[in-house]
């Protein structure tokens, strides 16, 4: 088979498609969580540490120049920290999120365990009945 089957053959697979249907979601996903994080968590968190904005904090390291006749407007150098927390909580509560799911699919999978080991045998079937029979009648002969 040449190279371009051999490629066409492995992104129809089932698990590409899944893959990339589970990173689109997953993107989107974290879009929703990062959203709820900036426009729901933090804002209560920056109210109570002083109406802090984390996405605004910085640390100047070198201040704006204006511009002059002899040169550009050059920007500040900043470290920007708050940018940096806000995406450690998103990682965070990301995180948990995912935890809480795996760990409920987890619970459900040893329920079924469970439930399938609590259960009786099946009856045996008449074949294996009658085989049954038979070997017991060899075994006393």
């Amino acid at each position: 088979m040449g190279f371009f089957s051999d490629f066409k053959g492995f992104i129809f697979k089932g698990n590409i498609l899944d893959l990339a249907t589970a990173v689109i979601i997953g993107g989107a996903f974290g879009k929703i969580v990062s959203s709820f994080v900036s426009d729901v968590v933090m804002p209560p968190i920056g109210l109570i540490l002083g109406g802090v904005n984390f996405t605004d904090l910085k640390l100047t390291l070198k201040e704006a120049l204006a511009a002059t006749a002899a040169s550009p407007e050059v920007a500040a150098v900043t470290l920007n920290y708050g940018a940096f927390v806000q995406t450690i909580v998103d990682f965070l509560i990301i995180a948990l999120v995912i935890f809480l799911v795996l760990k409920a699919y987890a619970n459900m999978q040893k329920q079924k365990e469970a439930e399938a080991a609590a259960a009786p045998p099946p009856a045996p079937s008449a074949e294996e009945v009658l085989l049954t029979e038979i070997r017991d009648l060899l075994k006393k002969q």
